[in-house]
């Protein structure tokens, strides 16, 4: 049996796996019961709610190349978990780190930053309730994001 923090630093890892191959239905459905935010305090059309409001951003945000992916690798670290299995909540801190290499870029560190996720049990299963995205440093993104 997977115990609860496993199960979430699996949700926060499959995140990574999923955005990587290109997977963005894959990747908006880790939040069919919860949210992405741009940033802690940020304005109201930051949010994208469910799964329908996650790939919506991401179909708006990332570069997808002729072979269905962006051409990236996620490195997800430094992953803390905290849980209330009675509460049925949790919530974490990761960094990560992306990386991107395309025919006319170079193998390179494109942005680096953390995730302040928070988690809620559905009918047994953990699931993202909300994952505040910050950047912490950034690298040339023109080959990863539309803006």
């Amino acid at each position: 049996m997977v115990d609860s923090t496993r199960e979430i630093e699996n949700l926060i890892y499959t995140y990574a796996e999923r955005i990587d191959a290109g997977d963005l239905d894959g990747v908006a459905a880790l939040f069919a019961h919860g949210r992405i935010r741009g940033m802690e305090d940020g304005p109201p059309e930051t949010v994208f709610t469910g799964a329908a409001g996650v790939r919506a951003m991401y179909d708006m945000a990332i570069h997808l190349y002729a072979d269905g992916t962006p051409k990236t690798k996620h490195l997800t670290t430094n992953v803390r978990v905290d849980v209330d299995d009675a509460a049925g909540t949790a919530s974490s801190t990761a960094n990560y780190l992306v990386t991107q290499a395309t025919p006319d870029l170079p193998l390179q560190v494109v942005v680096t930053g953390r995730y302040r996720d928070t988690f809620h049990r559905v009918d047994g299963s953990w699931w993202f309730d909300t994952r505040i995205m910050y950047v912490d440093q950034t690298g040339d993104t023109s080959h990863h994001l539309k803006f």
